[in-house]
């Protein structure tokens, strides 16, 4: 597995949506997109040491971390942030898919990483039709040199990707490569209308797992939610990350309750977890599950500003949970008044909400049984 042909047998073979993005795929190679030392999973591979390895894990349907805590020198304890990769191919598939590419669109990209899904649009389109944005000066300059090395030139620029690109708009296709909790204004101002559309990974810090696939027309827009993506989050802003010691504080002082909702099927229910990110869009969840093969289970919630948190204890059999919590916030009764509204609602799946987005903000909404529409968020701004 060391060639772009290799690649496209792996992705034929596990049926991803390859439709018109196959030349693109089979001509582009990934190899030149890449840095000489690359993570995948916990394995570090350099190009130096381990030539036969690296190219195997280049052609390989793998997410390839490029970049950790943006770039700075790193210790050997220090937690590392992924802040760049090239994206696993049946995943940019999926999304270029979601995003119905015609021969004619503009299109406008929000996040140029490497350059590679930048490079297969304008393979696609033709290097004049595709402008590509990055925050990362270090990361922008590297996305221009790999196309160009490729035979491609899409104009890549350095600039906020919340605020698009107004010159050269309107564009026919958004799409960002990052996850946003909030989809700019700014994107729906740039994409034409009426046959405009935007994907973007979205969701704020509970679960930033879903595709928004908008429709833009008449100043607005709508659509509907798809996908389990998981990419990295916008850079502006960046809610803090780190190991769970660096979230928690004051154990002695929490408060001890118990709950009668299962931390495990929150964890475990996608649906479940979408809804619930709604209402907590600036904290997130870990689940650590105990190494004891006991089954337990404590799901960890974090707030980002590392000023609460809380977590609760799964134990098998048992139908009350040990709940501990701390700071001005109480995540997890804010998490369980979430779970049991959506429980209320009949746990409806994610694929019956969707999110409209205007001049004064986005609103997440659900069908309901009469076919009716019933706001989940409001705007203006965010969720809180």
């Amino acid at each position: 597995m060391s060639s772009p042909a290799d690649l496209l047998a792996i992705l034929r073979e596990k049926g991803a949506a390859l439709g018109p993005w196959e030349d693109a795929v089979s001509s582009v190679r990934r190899e030149l997109f890449l840095p000489d030392e690359i993570e995948v999973g916990d394995e570090l591979v350099s190009r130096a040491t381990a030539p036969a390895r690296w190219l195997e894990v280049a052609y390989s349907d793998v997410s390839v971390t490029t970049q950790v805590n943006d770039g700075r020198p790193t210790g050997p304890d220090e937690y590392r942030l992924p802040t760049s990769s090239s994206s696993q191919p049946s995943v940019m598939l999926e999304m270029l898919s979601l995003l119905d590419v015609r021969a004619t669109d503009r299109i406008l990209e929000l996040g140029a990483g490497t350059g590679l899904n930048a490079a297969w649009l304008a393979h696609r389109v033709g290097s004049p039709r595709v402008v590509s944005v990055e925050i990362d000066p270090v990361l922008a300059e590297q996305a221009a040199r790999n196309t160009l090395a490729a035979g491609l030139s899409p104009l890549i620029v350095q600039g906020d990707g919340e605020q698009g690109r107004p010159t050269g708009a309107p564009y026919q296709r958004v799409i960002a490569t990052y996850a946003v909790a909030e989809i700019p204004y700014a994107w729906v101002e740039q994409t034409a209308a009426p046959h405009g559309r935007i994907v973007a990974p979205w969701g704020g810090s509970f679960f930033p797992y879903s595709y928004a696939v908008l429709d833009v027309r008449d100043g607005r827009a709508e659509g509907r939610f798809t996908g389990h993506p998981a990419f990295m989050r916008s850079r502006n802003p960046r809610p803090a990350r780190g190991f769970l010691a660096d979230f928690l504080h004051h154990r002695e002082a929490a408060d001890s309750t118990t709950t009668g909702i299962s931390p495990l099927r929150i964890a475990q229910d996608p649906d479940a977890l979408f809804y619930v990110g709604l209402a907590l869009p600036d904290a997130w969840h870990l689940p650590v599950p105990a190494d004891d093969g006991s089954g337990e289970m404590t799901l960890w919630i974090l707030a980002d500003d590392q000023a609460s948190w809380a977590s609760a204890d799964y134990t098998p059999g048992r139908r009350e949970y040990a709940v501990a919590q701390y700071g001005p916030r109480r995540l997890w009764d804010e998490a369980e008044a979430a779970y049991r509204t959506w429980d209320t609602l009949g746990r409806p799946s994610r694929d019956r909400a969707g999110l409209s987005v205007t001049a004064h903000g986005q609103r997440v909404w659900l069908d309901t049984p009469g076919n009716g529409l019933s706001a989940l968020t409001d705007p203006p701004g965010r969720h809180r």
